[in-house]
C-alpha cells in the first residue's frame, strides 16, 4: 500500500526531475558548447548524484530534454489554438519552436550521435512537428486567419531558415522581427 510519505516523495522526485529538465533546457540553450553534467546540476541547485539518479547518462538527459521540448511543441499547438486566434497561436508556436532550436544548440553533438546510432526517432519527431503546424494552419484557413495554400513543410522550412540566419554570430537580424514578417506573409491577402 502507498503511504502519504511515499506519495509525497514521488511527487517531490517528479518535481526535481522537471526542475532538472527545465534548468537543463535553459543551460543547453545558453551554452556555447555542450555544458557538463556537473554544471547543469550546479545550476539546478542539486548534487550531481541527484542528476545522475534521474538521468544516468548525458544521452538520457539529452533525450529527456529533446522529448520534453517536442511534447511542448506538439501539445502546445492545441493549447495555443484553444486560447488564441490561429495566427496568434502560430506566432506563439513559432517562439516555442525557436526555444527548441536554441536548446538543441547546446546538445547538438550528442543529438547527432544518438540519431546516427538510431537512439532517437528523428523522423517521428519531424512528423509530429509537421502535424502540429498543420493543425494550426488548418484552423487558420478555416477561420480565414491564415492562407489556405501554405503547407506545414513550407512553414517548417521557413522557420529553420529564420533561426539559422538569426543565430549566426555577429548577425544583427532579429528572429522576432523575421518571425513577424514571416507571419504577415502567411496571412491571406486582401483580394479586393
Amino acid at each position: 500500500m502507498t503511504t502519504p510519505t511515499s506519495r509525497s516523495l514521488r511527487a517531490d522526485a517528479a518535481r526535481n526531475r522537471q526542475q532538472l529538465l527545465d534548468v537543463a533546457t535553459r543551460v543547453l540553450a545558453e551554452a556555447e558548447g555542450e555544458p557538463s553534467m556537473r554544471a547543469i546540476a550546479r545550476e539546478a541547485g542539486v548534487g550531481i548524484g541527484t542528476l545522475y539518479r534521474h538521468f544516468p547518462t548525458r544521452e538520457a538527459l539529452v533525450a529527456a530534454v529533446y522529448q520534453d521540448q517536442v511534447a511542448r511543441l506538439t501539445t502546445g499547438a492545441e493549447e495555443l489554438l484553444a486560447a488564441e486566434e490561429p495566427s496568434v497561436a502560430l506566432r506563439h508556436w513559432m517562439d516555442r519552436f525557436g526555444e527548441w532550436v536554441a536548446a538543441k544548440s547546446g546538445m547538438l553533438a550528442t543529438l547527432l550521435t544518438m540519431i546516427d546510432a538510431g537512439d532517437l526517432a528523428h523522423t517521428r519527431t519531424r512528423d509530429e512537428l509537421l502535424a502540429a503546424v498543420s493543425t494550426i494552419l488548418e484552423a487558420g484557413a478555416a477561420a480565414g486567419d491564415l492562407r489556405e495554400d501554405v503547407t506545414a513543410e513550407e512553414v517548417s522550412a521557413g522557420l529553420i531558415g529564420i533561426f539559422t540566419v538569426a543565430h549566426q554570430p555577429g548577425n544583427t537580424v532579429s528572429a522576432d522581427r523575421l518571425l513577424d514578417i514571416f507571419l504577415d506573409g502567411l496571412r491571406p491577402q486582401d483580394r479586393s
